[in-house]
């Protein structure tokens, strides 16, 4: 009797031994096994088809339906996820009534913690096309960099060769160069008067798209007169970075840029798209406290401009700008001065 009792002992030690072991690991694999998916549209069984790559970068406001079905036509019928740092499922249905997609989820990718699941770089990985929400590209640059999402996006860019899109915030975030937000936001006056303001934040982006190098993306662009803090951002890089050429592309509200595999770029909406480039000269003051000066004769930045239609307005292959800009942007004394290139 007393050896029976002491096995049962035993035994009891020994499953309270395993279960105290066992808690720990469990908790982290549980997290580890999430990916965060907060609602899906259609089938919840993966698919593999052919894509074609792909950028689209929206300016905010009210999507651009053209743009998100040119997204969908490149990614042949497969699955079309959202990733965001706040929001909800509001895209699901809408990109789903927009084309033939095998489902459109939605993954809220809110803290480090989450960025650095693997199961959210492996649902990622099974996208046929993202695009990337709006909400504050501090969150996006803070969470992501770095992560199982920035691998992951590097995988579908890279060897997948997918759609991949944003819209404000997202948007900001596609370009090699981010206007990051982390201090908050700047408005034009702000920017021109002192470039090296806190508020002028500026680091790399998480996301590597070889067309969109050496260039900073700006969105809300003339509805929110960004003009002025987006020239600012670009002569930071060129002093800062000593770069020998520089680019930006600025996005209305309700307009979208698409970007197809070989670099030919088409503006779909109602406003318009602003691309625009360094005439190869550095900025004559660019200082801390002081106002900014760039005027290169008058000539500092060539911007072409483009108005936006439901087709798809024929802009040009960002691999060869064309050589007549629609204007020159200088800057003198922090102030911005557009002049026609008639």
């Amino acid at each position: 009797m007393k050896i029976r009792f002491s096995l049962f002992l035993l035994s009891l030690i020994i499953i309270q031994f395993s279960y105290g072991q066992d808690a720990k690991p469990n908790e982290v694999d549980e997290s580890q096994s999430k990916y965060f998916g907060i609602g899906i549209t259609g089938s919840e069984e993966d698919v593999n088809v052919p894509t074609k790559s792909g950028i689209v970068l929206v300016g905010g406001s009210t999507d651009v339906d053209e743009a998100i079905a040119w997204m969908i036509d490149r990614s042949k019928g497969g699955d079309f996820v959202i990733i965001r740092a706040s929001g909800t499922t509001g895209y699901n249905d809408y990109i789903k009534e927009l084309g033939d997609l095998n489902s459109v989820e939605t993954l809220m990718i809110d803290s480090r913690e989450k960025a650095m699941s693997i199961e959210v770089g492996k649902r990622i990985r099974e996208a046929e096309a993202i695009f990337i929400a709006g909400g504050d590209q501090a969150n996006y640059v803070n969470f992501w960099t770095d992560s199982e999402v920035s691998s992951a996006l590097d995988y579908l860019i890279t060897k997948k060769k997918i759609p991949i899109g944003g819209t404000s915030a997202g948007c900001a975030v596609l370009s090699e160069l981010v206007f990051d937000s982390r201090k908050g936001t700047v408005t034009s006056p702000e920017a021109l008067i002192n470039p090296y303001d806190t508020l002028v934040s500026l680091s790399k982006s998480f996301i590597h798209l070889s067309y969109l190098k050496n260039t900073v993306a700006d969105q809300h662009y003339s509805q929110r007169e960004r003009q002025g803090r987006h020239v600012t951002f670009l002569a930071r890089m060129m002093y800062d970075l000593s770069l020998p050429e520089i680019k930006g592309i600025g996005v209305d509200e309700q307009t979208a840029v698409c970007i197809d595999e070989n670099g030919n770029a088409k503006v779909f909406g109602k406003n318009q798209a602003y691309f625009i480039i360094s005439n190869g000269k550095a900025p004559e003051k660019c200082e801390a406290s002081t106002p900014l000066v760039w005027d290169v004769n008058d000539k500092a930045l060539k911007v072409f401009i483009f108005n936006a239609s439901s087709t798809g307005t024929e802009a040009f292959n960002l691999k060869t700008w064309p050589k007549k800009p629609t204007q020159f942007w200088y800057v003198e004394n922090g102030v911005l001065i557009r002049k026609d290139n008639l």
